[in-house]
């Protein structure tokens, strides 16, 4: 041990307590505990379990195993539309919409997967969602509705719209039916970059979603390529599968909920 003159001056004594505190063994850390957690875990209760990802709530889903019985076809004269063996096959030569006869309430998730003929015309692996008939809006399917499959005879819902590969695989584009003919399309919602066309052969996941605030997008294959936050949001109607001269098969089809 170490002793101390005590003739030493006060800076020289400040010199041999420091060489003692060198000389001693260090003092033991604790291990951490959960009374006393390692310094980078001080932010985590412990009693608390970390963020598991959100979990849906399927509330609909059609396998195409037993027909049309969960859709209502509407078709220009000279197409076809089946399901059989886990799978809806468009068949069109003029226009057709295959609307999910139940009504659907956001916030929601929409997802299919869709296949384009290579043999057919590659085009308009098109949709509406949300969809209602102001002069109906509790029926989109009362007998007096006058659409027929053609295009135009929709201009009057207010709907959402994806034309995904439209006018002849040239462009994709999103709008927003206002219900009394107008279709506006912003700079944003018209693209034309290959990129965002359509292949044919290649199964696409599609997956849409509306939010209770507003927000509605349109993805592909996990990416969000069309998004929309709407003033004015639609937050109930119908889902209609939609394309023209083209042939498509879709499988898997299912709506879910938070």
């Amino acid at each position: 041990m170490m002793r101390m003159d005590s003739r030493l001056s006060t800076p020289a004594l400040a010199l041999c307590a420091l060489a003692a505190a060198a000389l001693a063994p260090p003092a033991c850390r604790p291990a951490p505990t959960a009374r006393n957690p390692a310094p980078h875990e001080k932010n985590h209760d412990p009693a608390r379990p970390r963020a598991a990802p959100t979990a849906r709530r399927l509330i609909a889903s059609d396998d195409f195993s037993r027909g049309l019985d969960q859709w209502i076809v509407e078709q220009m004269p000279g197409g076809t539309v089946n399901a059989a063996n886990g799978a809806l096959a468009i068949a069109d030569e003029a226009g057709c919409t295959v609307w999910f006869r139940q009504k659907l309430t956001a916030p929601l998730t929409i997802q299919y997967e869709a296949t384009l003929d290579p043999a057919a015309r590659v085009s308009d692996l098109n949709c509406f969602w949300m969809a209602s008939d102001p002069a109906r809006p509790a029926d989109l399917f009362h007998p007096a509705h006058k659409r027929t499959g053609e295009l135009s005879t929709y201009d009057t819902l207010a709907t959402y719209y994806v034309g995904y590969g439209g006018n002849a695989n040239t462009t994709t584009r999103f709008r927003r039916y206002d219900g009394t003919g107008g279709r506006p399309l912003l700079p944003e919602h018209d693209l034309s970059d290959p990129a965002f066309l359509l292949k044919p052969a290649h199964p696409y996941a599609i997956t849409i979603t509306v939010t209770a605030d507003g927000l509605t997008t349109f993805a592909r294959d996990g990416e969000t390529i069309l998004s929309y936050r709407d003033p004015n949001p639609l937050l109930e109607g119908w889902f209609g599968f939609r394309t023209v001269k083209s042939r498509i098969e879709i499988k898997n089809f299912r709506v879910s909920v938070p």
